[in-house]
């Protein structure tokens, strides 16, 4: 599809704003910002089909459903520091960075992290930027974060990165529950998290998040 910009409307209206995500700081940073510029050249005309885009074996790029509610419901304000775990080629860095004041994203392939820093330049985005490390480690010399979130699914959330998560913050992820799944937002008190579902969903579990087998006797 050569017309993106209509390609991009019809996303939001047709696949967003129908599961009830109408905040407008929302809307307008997933309307300006071109997902097909963070997609291989050969994924560009599926850019705004309505599934997960594989980008690597356990990477994709969220459908626009499932990333618009998981910021529904994060709902990321623009005083703050945002974690973007497995963000891949740097779409859902540039649509964070929209609303927050910096956002500092984790993505362990370090070409794919390359590749997001360099779109991320060309597209003007100057508050955002992709390290390159563990995705279970985050980014603890950049935080504490007001709010963490992960482009895909886990089984558990490692201790290190919870402990980035400022006190009153939020974490946002998708919780692997055999075939199905569901995202759920932690809110970060006294040092604990809590935990309440958002809504299902399903994506790749994301490496370094699986649950490690216990010993059983």
């Amino acid at each position: 599809m050569s017309d993106y910009k209509t390609a991009r409307i019809a996303m939001v209206d047709c696949q967003v704003r129908p599961s009830d995500v109408t905040k407008y700081p929302i809307i307008d940073a997933l309307l300006s910002t071109p997902r097909e510029a963070y997609l291989p050249l050969a994924k560009r005309p599926v850019a705004y089909a309505g599934e997960h885009i594989a980008l690597s074996a356990d990477r994709v790029l969220l459908d626009a459903r499932t990333f618009a509610k998981m910021l529904d419901a994060v709902y990321v304000q623009p005083t703050e520091m945002v974690l973007d775990i497995g963000c891949g080629l740097g779409y859902s860095t540039a649509v964070l960075a929209k609303m927050a004041e910096a956002v500092v994203s984790v993505e362990s392939d370090a070409a794919m992290a390359e590749e997001a820093n360099a779109t991320l330049t060309e597209q003007s985005v100057d508050n955002g930027f992709v390290t390159t490390g563990d995705l279970s480690a985050g980014n603890a010399k950049n935080g504490p974060y007001d709010v963490i979130i992960l482009q895909g699914a886990v089984t558990n959330i490692p201790a290190p990165l919870a402990e980035q998560l400022k006190d009153g913050g939020r974490i946002c992820a998708i919780f692997q529950e055999g075939p199905l799944g569901a995202c759920k937002i932690g809110y970060k008190s006294n040092g604990k998290i809590s935990w309440r579902t958002a809504f299902n969903a399903t994506a790749p579990l994301l490496n370094g998040f699986e649950t490690k087998p216990e010993f059983t006797f």
